[in-house]
């Protein structure tokens, strides 16, 4: 890959070994095999995986709070380890925990005063986000009295608060219901429409097929599948047929009697899998390595 496309980069992982020890004994855990990955600045990108595949200490070695045992990993080209780098980072964790007895609004607010965010700017960009988010009419609201769609979407407003470059979001649907995933997907595809960078992790594969430009899929620790969607789910061997007024009998003699049966060759295409059928092949073939 060039210097110039590095460059531009949101995240360059390089080489990533993560290997923790296991105390009182000898043995070790090898979380992460030599990852290398490149996520794009404007870009969606959905990294799946089973549990235990390596998602998590990915995403924790980003933010800082694990460290790799050796590789690189860089976010808009500075050092993940380094307190600068999180400047133009927002988290959003799969459990986030709120203070029950603050309202919405104060959430966002005690977050932006963490940021570094005060006055007018402060209250300006609560209200901001509380519309971005639908919770206008619920941030007087206590945050013990939301639902976990709500709680998810004033998860989003605290991780955005400092209006950051990157968007890391740790199982953003989770446990939510079908309406609430509906608006957190549309809430990301609008995100990704103002220039952010998303990186997601997510076990609802038809939800990754609607938001993501590219998806990474990791196994073991080691990345087994990545591309585009239409990379990914592409079936090049095999052809698909659309026949016009073809006679009941002709499927098995297809080859060769189209044009001798009246039968109209409309099209031909090349038929494609779903993510899910692509999830499975790849992690399966790990496994059974």
């Amino acid at each position: 890959m060039t210097s110039t496309v590095r460059a531009k980069a949101a995240v360059d992982i390089r080489n990533l070994k993560k290997v923790f020890p296991i105390h009182l004994s000898r043995r070790q855990v090898v979380a992460l095999t030599g990852l290398t990955l490149t996520i794009a600045e404007g870009q969606v990108y959905g990294l799946l995986g089973p549990n235990g595949s390596g998602k998590s200490t990915t995403l924790k070695i980003l933010l800082g709070l694990v460290e790799a045992t050796s590789g690189t990993s860089m976010i808009f080209g500075l050092p993940s380890s380094t307190v600068a780098s999180r400047t133009d980072v927002g988290f959003l964790p799969e459990n986030p925990y709120f203070y029950k007895f603050l309202t919405g609004a104060e959430t966002i607010s005690f977050y932006g005063k963490l940021c570094g965010l005060s006055g007018s700017s402060l209250r300006n960009r609560v209200a901001e986000l509380l519309e971005l988010v639908g919770l206008q009419e619920a941030g007087s609201r206590r945050i013990g009295g939301y639902s976990k769609g709500m709680l998810q979407r004033i998860g989003l407003a605290q991780a955005l608060v400092h209006d950051p470059r990157l968007l890391i979001l740790d199982e953003p649907t989770a446990g939510v219901d079908p309406a609430g995933s509906h608006a957190i997907r549309e809430l990301i595809l609008q995100l990704k429409s103002r220039g952010k960078t998303i990186l997601l992790t997510s076990h609802l594969l038809e939800q990754v097929q609607g938001v993501c430009d590219r998806i990474g899929i990791l196994a073991r620790g080691r990345l087994v599948r990545e591309g585009s969607l239409d990379e990914l789910t592409g079936e090049t061997s095999l052809t698909e047929y659309v026949i016009e007024n073809a006679p009941p009998d002709l499927e098995a003699e297809i080859a060769a009697l189209i044009a001798l049966r009246g039968g109209k060759l409309v099209s031909t295409r090349h038929p494609r899998k779903d993510l899910e059928t692509v999830f499975l092949q790849a992690t399966q073939v790990d496994v059974n390595k």
